[in-house]
């Protein structure tokens, strides 16, 4: 199940006509990213949720194998979105996997983790931090004692190790069972079951991963992106860029153009967009350019949606 339906608040104006898993990083949309890793991981069958931008999300989609869209008339969270795909989903555990998240997870792996785990209530991946930091408390057995503040019962002291939660899990099929038709997987369904003393595991993922739910994470997966490709700069295909113009650390996406003289310095070019040089740490989206700087101050305690 990839979570595609949030609204990108944080992320405006990048997602005021464009959802937020459609927005580009390297040469295509986040949400190609994700289905691609998926597929290549085995998963033969994703349901993607839509709410904001759904026609878009629906024409995406369409034709990819094994994928089918679940419309919401109104966002009914993360709980809420896979409680109303259950029979699209069928039945049995569910990986869960949020739209806005790049990670090289290994997914037979987290799968084969959470078979292998007893009881099989969820399995949560997690990035390893010092104990008491992070979204996330394991014990010494990788089980989780803490999320988002709360604490399992009877944990008090049992927290040996940190972690933060990457927004990529295995939902169990009993806990499935305990779904809202409105809520959130987290703080609706995994801490009420810690309340009342379920266990819920984890699967530590050592490597950098990127929520695409910020703009300074938006940057930075763009410039991870072509770090893995061993690239300065990418150009894609019917891009035109001025002979004075010199890209550092940026994505010139495709059919876009680069005028004016001096250098492009990490900069995002959308497709079809228009950027003039000298640029430094701005998103050009089509119509209009987005200093990071200028994004960042515009909105600094915006919550996650």
């Amino acid at each position: 199940m990839v979570l595609a339906a949030g609204l990108g608040s944080r992320l405006r104006p990048l997602t005021t006509a464009t959802p937020k898993p459609l927005v580009p990083v390297g040469d295509r949309p986040v949400l190609a990213h994700v289905l691609d890793h998926l597929a290549l991981g085995g998963v033969a069958r994703i349901v993607v949720n839509a709410h904001y931008g759904a026609e878009a999300l629906t024409a995406f989609v369409a034709g990819r194998a094994g994928c089918t869209v679940s419309h919401e008339s109104e966002l009914l969270g993360t709980a809420g979105g896979v409680a109303r795909a259950a029979v699209a989903l069928g039945r049995g555990p569910v990986l869960v996997w949020n739209a806005d998240i790049l990670a090289g997870i290994d997914i037979a792996s987290l799968v084969a983790a959470h078979a292998a785990s007893r009881p099989r209530e969820a399995t949560l991946v997690v990035q390893p931090r010092e104990r008491g930091q992070g979204s996330v408390g394991l014990d010494h057995d990788g089980w989780v004692v803490r999320l988002r503040g709360e604490r399992a019962r009877g944990a008090a002291s049992a927290e040996a190790s940190g972690g933060e939660f990457v927004g990529v899990h295995v939902l169990g099929e009993g806990l499935r069972g305990t779904l809202p038709g409105r809520g959130c997987l987290v703080g609706d369904v995994y801490i009420p079951a810690l309340m009342r003393g379920a266990r819920l595991a984890s699967f530590r993922w050592n490597a950098p991963f990127y929520d695409i739910g910020s703009i300074e994470a938006y940057q930075a997966a763009n410039l991870a992106w072509l770090v893995r490709r061993g690239l300065v700069s990418w150009t894609g295909l019917g891009a035109t860029v001025a002979p004075g113009v010199t890209l550092a650390g940026s994505v010139v996406g495709d059919g876009a153009t680069v005028v004016g003289r001096g250098s492009l310095e990490r900069c995002v070019v959308w497709p079809g967009a228009a950027a003039e040089a000298p640029l430094e740490d701005t998103v050009v989206i089509p119509g209009a350019s987005c200093g990071l700087r200028m994004l960042k101050q515009a909105r600094p305690h915006e919550p996650r949606r």
